[in-house]
């Protein structure tokens, strides 16, 4: 097992929001990539295919609902873990996303230390699910 630093891929246009997300996942020990506009996001998450997806649903070139399901639709990322960021709170933006396969989905105003504890908890997921069945069933018996 490798000892590199989990990429996260950041997409959103507002410049403060981006600064501040990849800040303060970069502090959290992530090597972070971004991107201010849906069609960038998709060729880097091609070229790059990070650890895990932070997208905001309101993007031009693209929004956050389109690149999740683009994402899921191509092989090579379709299991990269997707969080959407985004102002959009009502219930039915909530089902929206997760229906188009995000895996989290955190409201703007947001506290930086949830989103950093959300992508830690996401790439935890993720890992245990790549581990062979034998490994998890040792980890549950400790």
């Amino acid at each position: 097992m490798s000892n590199a630093r989990p990429l996260v891929l950041v997409a959103d246009d507002d410049e403060d929001i981006l600064q501040l997300v990849v800040l303060r996942l970069g502090r959290s020990g992530y090597d972070v990539i971004s991107a201010t506009d849906g069609e960038s996001a998709v060729e880097l998450a091609m070229a790059r295919c990070p650890d895990l997806v932070v997208i905001d649903v309101a993007m031009p070139r693209l929004d956050g609902l389109e690149i999740t399901r683009i994402l899921r639709a191509r092989e090579e990322t379709a299991s990269i873990p997707i969080l959407l960021l985004t102002a959009r709170t009502r219930d039915v933006d909530v089902e929206l996303g997760l229906s188009a396969g995000a895996d989290d989905y955190v409201t703007k105003p947001f506290s930086p230390e949830l989103l950093a504890q959300r992508v830690a908890a996401l790439l935890q997921i993720a890992a245990q699910k790549n581990q062979p069945v034998q490994a998890l069933r040792a980890v549950a018996w400790q």
